[in-house]
């Protein structure tokens, strides 16, 4: 087979990976992160766990199941997607492939292997080691990308914490972050004694990375590793710990997506800082797409890196939305090009500039705030639903992507849990995004999002389970990791 001639415009790349015939699957609970690249790329197809679209979208498949494996990972959902039988038929009776995941591991690497099916993303072990809070740390100064005023190193009582941050002068009221797992679960606000006992068991005999507390707004945004530089999405402000919609405190809800978010000037700091660390990531050897929270300190408008996602992540979905149906482009077609057999050079400002203006969007992630197990016997379906006139939400039509959206009073739901599986405390019931704010600038929940929230929640129904039940909880998964 001919060798494909550099691409070296935009029509080149979009003709290209239409046209591509190299099996691409797309392996995930549910594919929302990335929902509507099929329409931009041949040969792709979703590969779910969750059945969220009852079988309408002919470019997703949902290997039949008779009886619910326990997952405690989202790394154990793709072992079980990668080494089912209807889909290792699938790969066997098509031209060799590549696959996508949102989290995998060295399990995953080695079925993959024994199908002839390529991972395109960075290893496992690379992923893993840059996903530490202290390598992101090391690898932000090398790339002169701050962190917020900090210092590495253990402690094994209240006072050794007192005595490091001391050293870096860095004041009493402290962040203690551990260096694996999510900022929810792994961050803790230390200024006493009783809240180092209270956090004590999680944090000793940890390498730490201890902070100055700010006064803040936290952010996100992606961006691609590419050989042509750092190409970055939009600016993201997040939706965190309102208990409408999450039951974890600080726990995320979603993001914000406005051009006026943020005061003049901070989104091109931290569109610059990402590109920069996004470059050092390359020169690690890491490719592809990743996410970067950031931190805004509102006394002094400086922005701070806070914590690395090299992996899809939750910030994928709302950065496809705005790079494609604004930009023209969506930014993942360049994680793609870097792991197909293509060579291309492009002026990566000209890609960028058509992604720096946008409208307002909000995408929350709607969890089960009630601490109680139940089978569900009534769920919302996947697709477009409204605000009428009393602020009730009512299915308006089936949809199978969020651009079908027309107005600001309609929404785009896209489910997680169906009938005949069972709702947990921190479950994942499904996700809305929608046109306009969700929050106000004062980080506060508007009304249009508590009503929705509400309103989709109430289209759930639920038993009880009976006393001869039982159903085990996903312990890591129970925090919103479908997304």
């Amino acid at each position: 087979m001919p060798k494909t001639p550099k691409l070296t415009s935009l029509t080149d790349i979009f003709l290209f990976l239409r046209r591509n015939k190299t099996p691409i699957y797309v392996i995930t609970p549910t594919p929302f992160s990335l929902l509507g690249l099929d329409q931009w790329v041949g040969g792709l197809e979703f590969i779910s766990y969750f059945d969220i679209f009852d079988g309408a979208h002919r470019r997703v498949m949902t290997p039949y199941t008779a009886e619910a494996p326990s997952f405690q990972t989202m790394e154990d959902v793709a072992n079980y997607l990668v080494s089912h039988k209807e889909f290792r038929a699938k790969v066997k009776s098509q031209r060799p492939g590549k696959a996508i995941f949102v989290m995998f591991d060295e399990e995953t690497e080695r079925l993959c292997d024994k199908i002839d099916l390529e991972i395109a993303l960075p290893s496992a072990a690379l992923r893993t080691r840059l996903d530490s809070k202290i390598e992101t740390t090391r690898l932000g100064n090398e790339a002169d990308v701050e962190s917020a005023p900090n210092i590495m190193g253990e402690a094994d009582s209240y006072a050794d914490l007192c005595r490091l941050a001391e050293s870096a002068k860095l004041g009493s009221d402290l962040v203690v972050q551990t260096p694996y797992g999510d900022s929810g679960r792994t961050t803790f606000f230390i200024k006493s004694e009783d809240d180092w006992n209270r956090h004590e068991a999680k944090v000793v005999d940890q390498q730490l990375k201890v902070m100055k507390r700010l006064n803040h707004i936290p952010g996100t945004i992606e961006g691609c590793a590419t050989r042509i530089g750092t190409l970055v999405g939009p600016v993201m402000t997040d939706i965190t710990g309102f208990e409408e919609i999450t039951p974890y405190k600080g726990g995320w809800c979603g993001n914000d997506m406005s051009p006026s978010i943020l005061p003049k000037g901070v989104p091109e700091k931290v569109r610059e800082m990402t590109r920069k660390f996004g470059d050092r990531l390359y020169a690690e050897g890491y490719k592809g797409v990743f996410c970067v929270d950031f931190l805004l300190d509102t006394d002094t408008n400086e922005v701070y890196l806070g914590e690395l996602n090299p992996r899809v992540s939750g910030a994928t979905p709302p950065t496809f939305l705005i790079t494609s149906t604004y930009g023209g482009c969506p930014l993942f077609l360049f994680h793609l090009l870097e792991y197909l057999d293509v060579d291309y050079d492009i002026d990566p400002a000209e890609v960028q500039a058509r992604w720096n203006h946008y409208d307002n969007w909000t995408q929350l992630i709607l969890k089960q705030t009630e601490d109680e197990v139940g089978l569900i016997t009534k769920a919302p379906q996947s697709g477009i639903w409204r605000l009428n006139e009393d602020d009730e939400v009512e299915f308006v039509r089936p949809a199978l992507n969020v651009t079908s959206i027309g107005d600001e009073d309609e929404a785009f739901y896209l489910r997680v849990y169906g009938v005949g599986e069972y709702s947990y405390h921190g479950a994942d019931l499904g996700c809305l995004l929608a046109r306009g704010r969700m929050q106000s600038e004062n980080r506060e929940l508007l009304d249009r999002a508590k009503v929705w929230n509400a309103g989709i929640k109430a289209q759930f129904s639920t038993v009880p389970l009976q006393p001869d039940n039982h159903v085990e909880v996903p312990a890591d998964l129970s925090e919103g990791k479908w997304f």
